[in-house]
């Protein structure tokens, strides 16, 4: 990130407070990397079993251990935060087809807990929500933009939709302030993904370092949209600091550009063989259990309504995203 990126944030963050739940996770570990250098708090919200991020740079980091299903947490962490990302969530889409119910209770119940908290309370912090592309559905056409209506095929972004429709209905009444950013593919660096279902990209480049054989499933036809960490958490600091420019709204965030699975997963073995010496075999194999309908899309983004308010913009390619990713594992 450049350093006039980094200069401008510092005038939206010094001395202010951010609370992260979720905040041992991929994305978390993304935005602290940005805000690290500069003099602020940031309170870690992690369920008890978490690894967090250890203390680095000037920012002042504490760790709360808890579960966000625990309705009285939120009385406790949220007073006196200027910034809110709420990034804690169930990701596997098979896991809340399985068990609607409970994943209700972690993908929608904590946020609605925090908007009331906040509306009883009077208490007004920045709320950036943590959604997902794919709460469009299939995609009508190329690339996908926000007047594409919300139309789930799983519980898993049923129930993010549901979540990003109380965050709109609280902003729009001025009980908060909030937006939701919805997420393309994203990959980088950061911990790794709880869900096996997720961060697929991560995990072909870590196999292809081992010298491990690479799979895709089918002929890897769909487009992706492969979006860089850095750029992702670029995206929710923005957001939380042009928050008079983006209240009560929901953005999709790619990277712009569309590569098939077959295409990406290629490119990390070229890529990783430049590290290795030996470029390790790609296998197109057949998926065991039967596939969720939303894995066979196309999805590509159009993210110029967020960079019109906000000033974002992508910076890093597929290629370059993956040698960076090389180089720190």
């Amino acid at each position: 990130m450049d350093n006039s990126f980094l200069q401008q944030l510092k005038g939206s963050f010094t001395g202010k407070t951010a609370l992260i739940t979720g905040g041992a996770g991929y994305i978390a570990s993304g935005i602290i990397r940005l805000l690290k250098d500069i003099e602020c708090r940031i309170i870690l919200l992690d369920r008890t079993a978490a690894d967090f991020s250890p203390s680095a740079g000037k920012a002042k980091l504490e760790n709360v251990a808890a579960d966000i299903k625990d309705p009285d947490i939120w009385t406790k962490v949220l007073p006196g935060a200027d910034f809110v990302y709420h990034l804690a969530a169930q990701t596997s889409t098979y896991a809340a087809n399985e068990n609607p119910l409970g994943d209700s209770e972690i993908n929608v119940l904590p946020l609605l807990r925090i908007l009331e908290t906040c509306r009883s309370a009077r208490l007004k912090p920045a709320i950036v929500f943590s959604s997902t592309v794919t709460v469009t559905g299939i995609a009508q056409k190329l690339p996908v933009d926000e007047t594409q209506a919300g139309a789930p095929v799983t519980v898993y972004d049923l129930h993010k939709l549901a979540a990003e429709n109380y965050l709109a209905y609280y902003a729009e009444r001025g009980y908060v302030r909030g937006a939701a950013l919805r997420l393309s593919n994203v990959y980088g660096p950061g911990p790794k993904s709880a869900s096996s279902d997720r961060g697929i990209l991560n995990m072909m480049m870590r196999k292809a370092l081992a010298g491990e054989e690479l799979t895709v499933y089918g002929s890897g036809e769909y487009l992706r949209d492969y979006v860089y960490i850095e750029d992702v958490a670029s995206a929710f600091l923005l957001a939380a600091a042009r928050m008079e420019s983006v209240n009560g709204g929901r953005f999709i965030i790619g990277s712009g550009q569309g590569h098939t699975i077959a295409e990406a997963i290629n490119l990390v073995a070229d890529r990783a063989a430049v590290r290795t010496g030996r470029r390790v075999k790609v296998s197109h194999v057949q998926p065991k259990t039967a596939q969720s309908p939303i894995e066979e899309r196309n999805f590509v983004a159009d993210s110029g309504r967020f960079s019109r308010a906000t000033g974002w913009k992508a910076h890093v390619s597929l290629a370059a995203g993956i040698d960076r990713t090389l180089e720190n594992w």
